[in-house]
């Protein structure tokens, strides 16, 4: 396609493809059913830190490399020298946290294909998205209780936001696998879709998101995230909404809308 670019960091560990509106962002360790190694973490909250600042964006994705896993948590080969003790870990946790948030705050939407497993921090970066589509294969589990690790009250409180206190409660304190059609009762995921339909149907649920008015998702987008905000701050989402209506986009909708055709919005 042309205009296509793609860029890795954390040597190969994370790649950012953009097309048109779209970003896409592949997490991969293969070999290791792509756990996230400190320098992905790392990597994510970089590359997010900078989609943040496009404002040709649109919409992005997120996914796992390959077909076995969105991501399977952390790689534990690393713990020995990441988070040895205590001390140690704060920088591991620093790197999740910031690559987390950044995630979360992108002011378009973001969409997690889900293929395989998604487990402990899979989960946790799935669950930053706004959306998470999967393919019927998907499973999904937390299991700091099955390593004897600390799972952090930002953690906690990051799960409890999108789900129930007995959702939490249930994943944390059995570390069970949940498979896909479970997990999208549960809230963890939105759509299932069966395996040989999944790339095609997620692929005409995102292109449905980039057709629509970019300026209007923004501002979704933003009320989204203040909701999530202790103390909710609606001034500059009053102000995107409307710009909304002053732009060429408003009046794009409503002229396609009168001649029945689709609309081609340009974000201004």
């Amino acid at each position: 396609m042309e205009g296509v670019r793609t860029e890795t960091f954390a040597e190969g560990g994370v790649s950012l493809t953009r097309a048109g509106r779209r970003a896409s962002i592949v997490l991969s360790n293969p070999g290791k059913l792509n756990a996230m190694r400190l320098a992905m973490w790392d990597a994510l909250g970089d590359v997010c830190e900078r989609l943040a600042s496009e404002k040709d964006l649109g919409v992005v994705t997120l996914e796992g490399d390959g077909d076995r896993a969105f991501v399977a948590g952390a790689d534990i080969s690393e713990f020995g020298e990441t988070r040895s003790d205590a001390t140690v870990s704060q920088r591991y946790n620093a790197a999740v946290a910031r690559a987390e948030d950044a995630l979360e705050s992108l002011p378009v939407p973001v969409v997690a294909l889900v293929r395989g497993w998604c487990v402990g921090g899979g989960l946790a970066i799935a669950l930053r998205c706004d959306l998470r589509l999967a393919r019927d294969d998907a499973r999904f589990a937390i299991t700091p209780g099955k390593l004897g690790l600390g799972y952090g009250f930002d953690g906690v409180a990051a799960l409890r936001r999108r789900l129930s206190h007995a959702v939490t409660a249930d994943l944390l304190f059995s570390g069970r696998k949940l498979g896909a059609e479970e997990a999208r009762a549960k809230g963890l995921c939105d759509h299932v879709h069966a395996a040989d339909a999944f790339e095609a149907e997620a692929r005409a649920y995102v292109e449905t998101l980039e057709d629509n008015a970019p300026l209007t998702l923004r501002a979704v987008k933003a009320a989204l995230i203040e909701l999530d905000s202790p103390a909710p701050d609606r001034t500059w989402v009053d102000a995107m909404v409307a710009a909304c209506f002053d732009s060429a986009d408003y009046r794009e909708g409503q002229r396609a809308f009168a001649e029945k055709r689709k609309p081609r919005f340009e974000g201004r």
